[in-house]
């Protein structure tokens, strides 16, 4: 069957058009139901059974689950539904508007992620009317680019089930079987505060995170010296100091001081024991200086994934996509479905390079491509298993 870019075009426009922005900062942050809607319209028409999993005390944002077929083994296609927020002064033309320019279809969302869902479309659309021996489920999460909520309550949920799976992340059709986790975590000192010309009226917050700073980039060169990784670009795992805030005037010693900072942990570290580390080297801090030291998490985190190179999925892909399989540094939903027991690699259409800044966009010259890779793996894990 010929890729029909036309109809891909409007499914694009359509799902763009829908605003679902998921975002830590309450202004920017809405529900993805309007999204959902349109791919559960969709998925009904192709005989699918769909269901919406609302997500438990966030009212507006679900997950969809759509099935046809049944079985103990079957295919995963997944993506996110959200987007992240914009910056409506630099985009060309309007982020809400697919539009079309020299190849290249600019929209928000259009490559991350929301052009993957059209690509699984037209993939099913060569299979109208043909039974699946095992499933094939697709899967739209919420709040992957803010908590990744969505994906935590289906693994808590113990679903989906299959045996295979696929998240459409933009990787320009390179199958990708490792990446980094990532973690976002806050220290918070609270000292005391005190006329500057006698330090001993109070304790210093800012003084007090020196040493906290000095502790982590401790850390940070056992766990460089400890780990590495030569299939990634920077083979270590990385800590980077992101902002600091503290004090409020030259002449009064600083009460409060707080930073944030991640880390990007490789496959086979642990982001609890990582924490755990982080305490026993600030715990001795905080009784020495006699004052608070608050450890804590901004979200709650993604661990590290790896799917071994030689599985059979990341094998089938190797052979319909003729890329071989690399890793990457962003984090993506993959652990969350590799925790429910299937074998999961990163795969979709699309550069990570056009996703999170204005005028993104999609490369038209991918999504054929792209449907028939994921027309080959429908017909090889869901017909013939």
């Amino acid at each position: 069957m010929t890729f029909n870019l036309g109809r891909y075009t409007e499914q694009l426009a359509a799902l763009v058009a829908q605003p679902s922005i998921s975002s830590a900062i309450p202004e920017w942050d809405m529900g993805n139901q309007a999204v959902l809607d349109l791919l559960a319209q969709w998925l009904t028409e192709r005989a699918f059974q769909v269901e919406i999993l609302p997500l438990p005390g966030q009212p507006g944002k679900a997950n969809l689950l759509a099935t046809r077929g049944s079985g103990p083994g079957g295919l995963v296609l997944a993506g996110h539904s959200d987007t992240v927020p914009y910056d409506e002064n630099r985009w060309q033309s309007d982020p809400f508007k697919l539009s079309e320019r020299n190849g290249k279809l600019y929209g928000l969302g259009a490559t991350d992620m929301k052009g993957f869902f059209p690509a699984v479309l037209a993939a099913i659309d060569r299979f109208a009317g043909v039974g699946f021996e095992q499933p094939l489920i697709v899967l739209a999460t919420a709040d992957e680019e803010s908590s990744m909520n969505g994906a935590r309550a289906l693994a808590e949920m113990g679903r989906p089930k299959a045996r295979y799976a696929v998240i459409g992340e933009p990787t320009e059709l390179v199958p990708i079987y490792m990446h980094k986790g990532i973690m976002m975590e806050s220290v918070r000192v609270r000292g005391a505060s005190g006329h500057s010309s006698d330090p001993s009226l109070g304790i210093n917050a800012l003084e007090v995170m020196h040493e906290v700073v000095a502790e982590l980039l401790a850390l940070r060169h056992q766990w460089q010296e400890r780990y590495r990784n030569p299939g990634f670009k920077v083979q270590v795992p990385t800590l980077n100091l992101g902002c600091i805030h503290g004090g409020d005037s030259p002449n009064r010693i600083c009460a409060e001081a707080e930073l944030h900072f991640d880390l990007r942990p490789l496959p086979g570290m642990d982001n609890d024991e990582l924490r755990h580390a982080i305490n026993q080297r600030l715990t001795p801090l905080s009784q020495r200086w006699g004052t608070d030291i608050v450890f804590s998490s901004l979200f709650p985190g993604v661990e590290p994934f790896e799917q071994p190179p030689e599985s059979e999925l990341i094998r089938a892909c190797e052979q319909l996509t003729g890329h071989r399989t690399e890793s990457v540094a962003f984090a993506t939903e993959a652990p969350f479905l590799q925790s429910l027991g299937m074998e999961t690699v990163v795969l979709g259409p699309g550069s990570i390079d056009q996703a999170h800044q204005p005028d993104e966009f999609i490369d038209t010259r991918q999504l054929a491509p792209a449907v028939d890779t994921l027309a080959g793996l429908i017909e090889r894990f869901c017909l013939s298993q």
